[in-house]
């Protein structure tokens, strides 16, 4: 096992939360890990099987107009959103947060992200939590995977 994948694990969203404080550039990739994405720097789009140049990852900085609301929530979205991954991509896909430079856009508008920096893996247990919160607002979302008509 390789030391990106001997990594530390985050198990709540306010420790998700407390790894924002100060930073930019940190993203949440679901994956088989860093031990895998990392001999490759780049993702291939499913739709076509080209190759991207970089990690399709998702921001975690928190946005200006979000103002002073809770990072636990938006980190509850950021991670809500894509929570079906695991079950689409497959056994061994999980969440983890790395630090890296945008290079382009994916097809669904994600950054693509290079010189990376793996920091964490999130744990099942701050997906549950990231759930519970999103159906507890007033207007819940669901997550953006989309089906056909």
């Amino acid at each position: 096992m390789s030391a990106a994948e001997n990594m530390p694990v985050v198990s709540t969203l306010a420790e998700v939360a407390r790894l924002l404080d100060g930073r930019q550039g940190l993203y949440v990739r679901w994956s088989k890990g860093p031990g895998t994405d990392l001999a490759d720097v780049s993702s291939t789009d499913d739709l076509t099987g080209v190759p991207m140049s970089g990690l399709s990852a998702n921001p975690l900085d928190v946005e200006e107009w979000w103002a002073d609301r809770s990072v636990e929530l938006w980190v509850a979205r950021r991670l809500y959103d894509y929570a079906h991954l695991p079950h689409e991509k497959g056994p061994g896909v999980r969440p983890w947060v790395l630090r890296g430079r945008e290079t382009g856009r994916g097809p669904d508008n994600e950054p693509l992200v290079t010189d990376v920096e793996p920091l964490c893996w999130i744990a099942d247990e701050a997906i549950t939590e990231a759930e519970t919160e999103v159906t507890r607002q007033e207007r819940a979302w669901g997550t953006l995977r989309r089906t056909g008509r």
